[in-house]
């Protein structure tokens, strides 16, 4: 019996450094990032990995609350161990309290590389927007959708090279005059979570024990807080 990891496809670049700092050797199994979409998929497609997985007596999920996609979920052979945040963005910033320190300066929407790569993201959406309405339309369309949002915030978790996207992602931010910004990120909790230390930053659960409502609606300090599903959807794929 050991270990094995659940992960969302997204965090994959963070995922494989911390696997190689921490000398975790875990299998990992990859869930598909844009399920986030749709978190009822999300739920049932978790739960059915889970089920799948065999001879291991531990299940780390590496995945944030995600609009309460993770409500119920359970393992009946395994213990399952996941972070206490409501999303990745905590997981990439390496705490709940600096994601709540960066979110109460200004209204700001977060990037990293395994966002660009796999989720349904907002620059996609664009591109779509381009092609049914042209570039003109499409910019004012992702400017009203965009407007509660004063910056672009990319997380250097140090797990890809920043270079590689930062052209396109100033680019976007100009086009939208949104301010662009980037932030040192930290595999704090993933080293957590791959080493162990399972404190009151972690949910454990029991075989049998299922995620409850009142998991995803307490942080670690005990204080209530809310849950939202993240993903905009702008132009739509019709």
């Amino acid at each position: 019996m050991g270990t094995a990891i659940l992960a969302c496809q997204t965090l994959r670049d963070e995922l494989t450094l911390a696997l190689k700092t921490t000398g975790a050797g875990y299998p990992v199994f990859y869930i598909e990032s844009g399920l986030h979409n749709t978190p009822e998929l999300l739920h049932k497609r978790i739960q059915e990995e889970i089920n799948r997985i065999d001879n291991v007596d531990t299940i780390l999920l590496v995945f944030g609350y995600c609009g309460n996609s993770l409500l119920d979920i359970k393992s009946d052979k395994a213990t399952l161990v996941l972070p206490k945040v409501d999303d990745c963005i905590p997981l990439l910033l390496g705490s709940c309290e600096t994601r709540k320190n960066i979110s109460k300066e200004a209204g700001t929407y977060f990037l990293t590389k395994g966002w660009l790569d796999y989720e349904n993201n907002l620059l996609r959406e664009y591109e779509r927007c381009v092609e049914r309405y042209g570039q003109t339309k499409a910019l004012k369309i992702m400017k009203i959708m965009m407007g509660h949002y004063k910056r672009f915030m990319l997380i250097d978790t140090g797990a890809y090279a920043v270079d590689s996207i930062l052209a396109q992602t100033q680019n976007f931010a100009e086009q939208l005059n949104l301010c662009h910004e980037v932030v040192p990120g930290s595999l704090r909790l993933f080293h957590k979570l791959l080493q162990g230390t399972w404190d009151d930053e972690f949910l454990v659960l029991a075989p049998g024990q299922a995620v409850t409502m009142q998991d995803i609606c307490r942080d670690s300090s005990g204080q209530i807080r809310f849950n939202q599903t993240t993903a905009l959807q702008l132009c739509g794929n019709k």
